[in-house]
């Protein structure tokens, strides 16, 4: 039979509520605290986590909701948040959404059945609809790398600046010559999609460059999405001399494109990829990047929930992160400007 709290209070001489207390993280005297250790571990007493929590009304369990685990840039982040929670005590489950927000919706409430602690989602629903029964349960939300208009005050914000790079790659390719510049796009229902779109917009107008929508290629976050587009870009524009996809897999996709129709980089186009994640290191030329701080993501996002659970009445604030450009050799001068 396995130990129970009597066996430990028969093993230390101390009260069974002494030892309650103890294993709910209360201080004791020395001598007490290295009498209950020692029992635990002579009668090898394990904790009963989930009646602790239904006693406690706390399970220690931290649901995410995602719409792509075979996403390595969600992946990165998963792990970094993974490692920091469970030096807190507190484990994850998480839920693969699969990009559909009937799906997203369900998981919230299934999320919910299981008493989680709080919610991390990086949302597939633009309207925020789905989290509005976890919030009318007063259960923390941390919406991740996505905005959600309207649910300001309510949910917590981990972003990154996407205007701000998208505008620094882009200016980056024009202060090399570049005129004629293709954009690969994820859908704008995100926030992401939408903010990379007007760095790009920005960078544009502030060297009098009129935008050209056939240079902007939407897509859908995926390898193939990527490579499509790249293909469809240089169909519409054989005078196009750079490039700029806007998430990693579209990046891998666009740089397959490239590689199978024989166009040399930066020679015959100039490319800045998003989301290094060792892509820069493996790739003939290293490619210049874009890359956006996956580890701070998922620590920032593990504290601020840890934050929430810890003072309830804390209200929940918006956190942006910079990115950086990782300068490699795959930008150059447009080739009608090197034979000028």
């Amino acid at each position: 039979m396995p130990a129970t709290l009597k066996d430990i209070a028969k093993e230390t001489g101390l009260s069974t509520a002494t030892i309650s207390k103890y294993l709910n993280g209360a201080k004791l005297r020395e001598k007490n605290r290295i009498a209950i250790e020692q029992a635990i571990r002579k009668l090898d007493y394990t904790v009963n986590e989930y009646a602790r929590g239904f006693k406690l009304n706390r399970s220690h369990i931290i649901g995410v909701i995602i719409p792509d685990l075979n996403n390595l840039f969600i992946t990165n982040i998963l792990v970094q948040m993974e490692t920091l929670l469970r030096e807190h005590d507190y484990s994850i489950m998480i839920c693969d959404c699969h990009t559909d927000a009937a799906l997203e919706r369900e998981l919230v409430h299934f999320l919910l059945g299981r008493m989680v602690d709080g919610i991390i989602n990086m949302p597939v629903c633009a309207t925020g609809e789905h989290l509005k029964p976890a919030l009318s349960k007063k259960v923390p939300v941390l919406v991740l790398d996505r905005m959600i208009s309207g649910l300001e005050g309510q949910i917590d914000n981990i972003l990154i600046d996407n205007a701000s790079i998208a505008r620094r790659a882009v200016q980056s390719l024009i202060d090399q010559g570049h005129r004629q510049i293709g954009l690969i796009i994820g859908p704008t229902d995100y926030s992401t999609s939408r903010e990379r779109l007007e760095g790009y917009r920005q960078a544009l107008a502030s060297s009098g460059i009129p935008v050209n929508d056939s240079l902007i290629a939407y897509s859908d976050f995926t390898v193939e999405g990527g490579y499509e587009s790249l293909c469809r870009l240089l169909k519409c524009n054989p005078n196009m001399t750079a490039v700029f996809p806007t998430n990693y897999d579209m990046t891998l996709g666009s740089f397959i494109a490239l590689k199978e129709q024989n166009i040399r980089i930066p020679d015959d186009m100039s490319f800045i990829g998003f989301d290094d994640m060792g892509l820069s290191r493996v790739t003939h030329p290293p490619l210049t990047i874009v890359a956006q701080p996956l580890e701070q993501l998922g620590i920032y996002a593990a504290k601020r929930i840890l934050s929430r659970l810890e003072d309830p009445d804390e209200v929940p604030i918006s956190i942006t992160l910079s990115a950086s450009l990782k300068i490699g050799t795959s930008v150059g001068v447009p080739r009608h400007i090197e034979d000028e």
